[in-house]
């Protein structure tokens, strides 16, 4: 059972869906669903598509946005069908599955599903540390939301009952401190812009794609607690230095 594995769904139109992915979960041994502002929930096509996983639709939690449904998690993958106009670490549901697998007991993974129209936007999107996409072919890639889960959540269920994941990451293994969770996470990226807005570095009336830019370098790294930490310490040493009195030796230095 991989209890680390969280399965968000974000504004689900059809109820119907939501039963389907319970079904799908249950299948593979996931029982962790969070459903961001549904449409319709609790509802009597939930039930009659989850056909015996309506456990899951009762302890699924159900939270008003993204950013609650991944706050306690460590690890966030995006599901995307379309390219970005900035390119974002990608991986097929069997790499995704060779990275989350070996967390158990490690750190909490979250995979997000948009909704059935026009999937995850892009400021969604950037919340993520990774995006999955689902090689489907060309000319009929659209797969349906519980489909797409199924096929994700067997590769998760196939690493696991595998002995040795490939692409195992040395974070996911042997390291000393955990991973820094989601709400760190947005914590030190609200720190970092604030920072470069004060230093000037940044112009909050034309910030072109610096942040997400500067979101995809540190999400790349997938850093610990103390990573964070030291990060945001040195952008407090920043502040202070810019708000420090200019004395009257250094202007006539000037």
């Amino acid at each position: 059972m991989s209890e680390h594995i969280r399965i968000v769904l974000v504004n689900t139109t059809h109820p119907g869906n939501i039963g389907g992915v319970a079904r799908a979960m249950k299948n593979m041994g996931l029982k962790d669903l969070c459903l961001v502002s549904p449409k319709l929930f609790p509802h009597p096509d939930a039930d009659a598509r989850a056909s015996g996983a309506t456990d899951l639709l009762e302890s699924a939690s159900v939270v008003e946005t993204i950013d609650e449904a991944i706050a306690d998690c460590e690890l966030v993958f995006g599901t995307s069908a379309r390219e970005r106009h900035i390119p974002w670490p990608l991986v097929d549901p069997r790499e995704l599955a060779a990275i989350a697998a070996p967390l158990k007991g490690k750190a909490k993974v979250a995979i997000l599903f948009g909704r059935e129209d026009r999937g995850l936007t892009n400021e969604e999107l950037q919340r993520c540390h990774h995006h999955v996409h689902i090689p489907a072919v060309e000319s009929f890639s659209s797969l349906n939301i519980a489909a797409a889960v199924q096929v994700i959540t067997y590769e998760l269920r196939m690493a696991e009952l595998a002995q040795q994941p490939l692409n195992k990451p040395q974070w996911g293994t042997n390291w000393d401190i955990e991973l820094a969770e989601q709400r760190e996470l947005e914590l030190m990226f609200e720190h970092l812009e604030q920072t470069l807005v004060k230093i000037e570095f940044l112009d909050p009336d034309n910030p072109r794609q610096l942040m997400p830019r500067l979101r995809r370098l540190l999400q790349r790294a997938v850093p610990d607690k103390v990573e964070v930490n030291v990060l945001r310490g040195i952008l407090k040493a920043v502040e202070r230095r810019i708000e420090m009195p200019v004395s009257k030796g250094d202007k006539d230095d000037v």
